[in-house]
């Protein structure tokens, strides 16, 4: 048995989540009040699709324990529906776009801070939400991968999801000027470029630091990454609960005997 019931470390998860962007959004930095505000930030879009995440993580949990024994086919088919929402988060976003944001700010932060991550900010951002942001992303994710069994959709529809999540963000978003609906536009993160066309600087130090040629290889080689970390997640689910399936037939085989 676990020390600690998987429901409860979700809810945990997802409180730290809530505090974490109350904390970030409670922030007086200029960049939050330039055009896209903090929408134009991956690290603080990869927040909300965690937190999303985990709070449809919790709300699966009460729903099983609500629906437990109750006979109900209606609630039983919601809970699936909610089941197969929560594994398509995990696997086309949670998953791979959280850990292309610690894996992509660590590299980059190594090589030099100032191109990621300047300095300056430290005035404005503390040390622990810096790694609430950047780091606990991927042991959080990690644990909700080792204690649930999720259902990756099919590799097409799951690769195609992924290179719309990842070719929208590094193109354009409108959204702040027409004003589309916010839950259409949060599907598809599409700014890093019109950004840099409304206002002329990018999300990004870095950035301005390369040529043309050299960003259409970096943003094309993000999209190439974000299809390798969602195959990772595909690979990793299978593996955990292929050995844990191993595991338990191995523990089974002397009762038989």
């Amino acid at each position: 048995m676990a020390l600690v019931p998987c429901q409860v470390l979700r809810v945990a998860i997802l409180l730290s989540y809530c505090s974490i962007l109350c904390n970030y959004k409670a922030i007086e930095m200029p960049s939050h009040q330039t055009y896209g505000g903090s929408w134009k930030f991956l690290t603080f879009i990869d927040l909300v699709i965690q937190a999303v995440f985990f709070g449809i993580c919790v709300l699966t949990d009460l729903s099983s324990l609500l629906t437990r024994g109750s006979g109900n086919q209606e609630q039983e088919r919601q809970l699936r529906k909610l089941i197969s929402l929560r594994d398509w988060m995990l696997a086309v976003l949670a998953f791979p776009v959280g850990i292309f944001v610690v894996s992509m700010f660590w590299i980059i932060y190594a090589y030099d801070r100032e191109m990621i991550y300047p300095k300056l900010l430290d005035n404005f951002i503390p040390g622990w939400l810096n790694h609430g942001m950047h780091t606990t992303v991927l042991p959080f994710i990690l644990i909700e991968m080792r204690t649930s069994h999720h259902q990756y959709p099919s590799r097409s529809s799951g690769l195609l999801a992924i290179c719309t999540f990842s070719v929208g963000y590094i193109l354009c978003r409108t959204s702040f000027k027409i004003g589309v609906n916010p839950l259409k536009i949060s599907c598809c993160f599409i700014k890093v470029c019109w950004v840099h066309h409304v206002t002329g600087m990018w999300v990004y130090p870095f950035l301005e630091h390369i040529g043309p040629g050299a960003r259409i290889i970096f943003f094309g080689s993000t999209t190439i990454l974000m299809n390798f970390l969602y195959l990772l997640g595909e690979v990793l689910n299978n593996y955990i609960w292929d050995t844990q399936k191993s595991m338990e037939e191995e523990k089974e085989k002397p009762k038989l005997q």
